[in-house]
């Protein structure tokens, strides 16, 4: 049975689902506790401009400024702060949730169970909410961190129907959520016909992250039918940027 401290942290996942099923969009904003150089003027945006979630993870290290970075967050944001793992040390029972992350994509065990395995006694020991997400690599026209750091061939970007057929599996092995990654810093965010295709294909909630950098292909991606946006490096970037993303969330949500 969970515990009182789980139970009362067991909404997460269910606003999001409130929010797709109203069709509601949603934004998130990554933050890497490894890159922490905008940080604060990223929180002072925050205060004006609220996102829905707050993702934070990396895909180094970053467990020493897990921590902190959460306690400077809540500082700022009442928004639900969701752990992206880069790896199992990233684990810490001040955020509210995490990312179980399922390389789905990928053909490496270790990313599809492994460690997963290595990481549950402490996951259950952090009782943080667990939202099971199928991680899907779309192929970008350079080679990004996360690509590199998981030794995982991506999706190609021409062809839907792999990405559809992943996302289907890993529906029906009851993952919660579906990701669709251009990876950090990408030049190039997820094609529109895979986004729009993979919608199609699944029921669940559809993720999409990697490449964002303007309001226009914001605007684009959640009109393709993703339920969330996860915005990073471009705040990293351009904290004042924010704003802009607000307005089109706002706006979307508003027709």
């Amino acid at each position: 049975m969970p515990g009182q401290k789980q139970l009362q942290k067991m909404r997460v996942f269910r606003k999001i689902e409130e929010s797709r099923k109203s069709g509601r969009k949603q934004l998130a904003v990554l933050i890497d506790p490894d890159r922490t150089s905008a940080l604060n003027l990223l929180l002072n945006a925050m205060k004006d401009a609220s996102p829905d979630l707050v993702l934070i993870g990396g895909s180094f290290r970053g467990e020493e400024n897990l921590g902190k970075t959460i306690e400077q967050i809540r500082k700022s944001s009442s928004a639900p702060i969701v752990i992206f793992p880069g790896n199992t040390s990233q684990i810490n029972s001040a955020a509210d949730a995490i990312l179980l992350l399922s390389v789905t994509s990928s053909r490496n065990a270790e990313l599809l169970i492994g460690k997963h395995v290595e990481a549950a006694m402490r996951l259950r020991e952090s009782q943080l909410e667990i939202i099971p997400t199928g991680y899907i690599l779309i192929e970008g026209t350079t080679l990004t961190t996360v690509q590199y750091m998981s030794q995982s061939l991506p999706v190609p970007r021409n062809k839907p129907g792999i990405a559809c057929a992943t996302a289907l599996a890993g529906e029906q092995l009851g993952l919660r959520a579906t990701y669709l990654e251009a990876g950090s810093g990408a030049k190039d965010s997820v094609p529109e016909e895979i986004i729009r295709s993979v919608r199609e294909t699944i029921s669940g909630v559809l993720i999409c992250g990697g490449g964002i950098t303007t309001g226009d292909q914001l605007e684009r991606i959640f009109d393709c039918g993703a339920d969330i946006a996860v915005v990073g490096t471009a705040l990293e970037n351009n904290p004042a940027d924010l704003i802009k993303f607000i307005e089109v969330r706002n706006k979307i949500n508003k027709q």
